[in-house]
Order: C-alpha cells, then sequence, then structure tokens
C-alpha cells in the first residue's frame, strides 16, 4: 500500500509540474500588459527602469523597419463591415508613423556593428512587401503556433525581409492567447498585444499579435477601436525596432523603451492617431516626440 501510495504521489507530482512547464512564459514573447489584471505588479518595474533608463545590451535593432500587416478574417474585406474601415485605418497610421515626430523618439537608439554606432532611422514603414488580407476565418483562441502559422502562410508567397514586422491582426471574434494568459476577449484577460521572432540570428522572422481592444484594460475612453490599435502597434513597433531578438535595448528590470512609459503618462491622440510616451535617454524620461 505505502509502494501504490507513494506512485499515486510522485504521479500526481509529475502531472503539476508538467502543467506548471504548459505554462510557463515563453521568453522570446513580449507583452504589451493591460493596465489591470494579472500584469499589474510588472508596471513596478517600469517605474523603477524611469530612475536608470534603457541600456544596449550588444544585439541588433531595426535601422531601416518595414510593417506588414496580415488582416486575418474575411470582415476586413467587406466593404459595409466596420472591420473594412478599421483596417484601412490601421493602414493610412502605419503609412505615416514612421517619418512622424513621434517615431523619431527611437532613432537615438542604435547598434554596433564592427564598432560602428549605425542608429535608427526614419522610414517609410509601408516600403516593403504587400500587405494580405485572409479571408479564412481565425480561431476564436488564437494561439501563438497560429500566429506563427499565419506568417508563414504570408511568407510563402511573398519574400522574406528580416528588416520587416509583421503584424496579425484578428477581429473583435477572436482572441490571443499565450501561457494561459488572454488578450481582450479571453478569460485571463493580461495583455493588450505581444511581439516576438521565430528563427535566430541574422534570419529571425520578427512578428506581433494585434488583437482587438475590447476591454477596458486596453481602451482609453473616448478613443476608437482603430486608435486604441495604433496605440498598440506603436508599443510594439517600438519595442520590435529597439529590441528585436531580445538582445538590444532594455532597462535593468528588463523593461523596453514602450514599457518603461506603458499607460503612464496616458496615451494621447496626434492628428487623430492613437499614441503613447515612449522612454527617451535623450530627454531622461517619457516623451512625446524627438
Amino acid at each position: 500500500m505505502k509502494r501504490t501510495l507513494a506512485a499515486i504521489f510522485l504521479a500526481s507530482f509529475a502531472a503539476s509540474l508538467a502543467a506548471q512547464q504548459e505554462v510557463a512564459p515563453d521568453p522570446r514573447i513580449h507583452k504589451f500588459l493591460a493596465r489591470e489584471g494579472a500584469g499589474a505588479g510588472s508596471f513596478l518595474d517600469a517605474d523603477l527602469a524611469r530612475s536608470s533608463g534603457v541600456t544596449y545590451h550588444g544585439g541588433p535593432v531595426l535601422v531601416q523597419a518595414r510593417m506588414v500587416y496580415i488582416f486575418w478574417g474575411p470582415s476586413f474585406t467587406v466593404l459595409t463591415s466596420s472591420d473594412y474601415t478599421y483596417a484601412q485605418n490601421l493602414q493610412a497610421f502605419r503609412d505615416q508613423y514612421g517619418t512622424s515626430p513621434e517615431y523619431n523618439i527611437l532613432t537615438q537608439y542604435y547598434q554596433i556593428v564592427s564598432g560602428v554606432k549605425q542608429f535608427i532611422e526614419l522610414t517609410n514603414l509601408a516600403a516593403g512587401t504587400a500587405d494580405l488580407f485572409d479571408t479564412s476565418t481565425p480561431p476564436t483562441n488564437v494561439t501563438d503556433a497560429d500566429v506563427q502559422a499565419e506568417v508563414k502562410k504570408y511568407l510563402t508567397t511573398h519574400t522574406v525581409d528580416y528588416s520587416t514586422i509583421y503584424a496579425v491582426v484578428i477581429p473583435s471574434t477572436s482572441y490571443s492567447s499565450d501561457s494561459g494568459e488572454d488578450s481582450c476577449g479571453g478569460p485571463n484577460v493580461a495583455y493588450c498585444a505581444y511581439s516576438s521572432w521565430f528563427g535566430s540570428g541574422s534570419t529571425a522572422v520578427k512578428y506581433t499579435i494585434q488583437p482587438y481592444a475590447s476591454c477596458s484594460g486596453c481602451q482609453m475612453s473616448g478613443w476608437t477601436p482603430a486608435q486604441n490599435e495604433e496605440h498598440f502597434v506603436v508599443h510594439e513597433v517600438g519595442d520590435t525596432v529597439t529590441n528585436p531578438v531580445g538582445t538590444g535595448w532594455f532597462s535593468a528590470t528588463g523593461e523596453g523603451v514602450e514599457d518603461v512609459c506603458a499607460w503612464s503618462p496616458p496615451p494621447f491622440l496626434s492628428g487623430g492617431y492613437g499614441y503613447q510616451y515612449q522612454w527617451s535617454n535623450a530627454a531622461s524620461g517619457c516623451a512625446k516626440t524627438r
């Protein structure tokens, strides 16, 4: 009987450990935390990071970044759908963002190649390959494996560009999930969007998931759905451009240039578009523009 009980205990312990391992956070996935819920404690790290700013850790940045949208869902192509207008607004935002005063904050950050500093440049983010409107229906729960598969599907018909950020946009009928945490629409809301990569080194493919901001933890009062999503785009583009594979610019507590100023000061509108403050070492604080 003792051996049986011991065996039962060990099996139970092993199952519990396996369950914990299944939901362990993926270190590649950099989440933009919602204002409330599971991620609230991390904002204390952001407060600490403001005392020292972000520092360079020797890895690459995206000097001349580009951004491709992958709109996943049939509603994005229906002219009478609000999702169609939403997609058009996001494209218009992307098309001007890379040459804006807001993006200019990122140009103080650099990579070092053969002893030479190469600074991030203002850029036409839309200068890469064409956006994709995938009219297949995404699953209700879009996992990270689903996001990667959608990016890989795009790359079967388009040339890969390792300076491009591939942004998968899903409708309000779906939500993102990772490691037991969800975006708006899921049962365990903790984050609004995230960025990540697959592959390694100079051939790492950078991507983000851009879920719909259908919950209060990811919304600004009075903003349109597109403006809230533009805010997500600013966050994910900024973190990816300055820290594409986890070895670029971040604080002593692991916060990226967008995390340090996430939600505080409050996000703002400029030219009708949604932005957030970004950390500026040059200004020693959170800044709107440079």
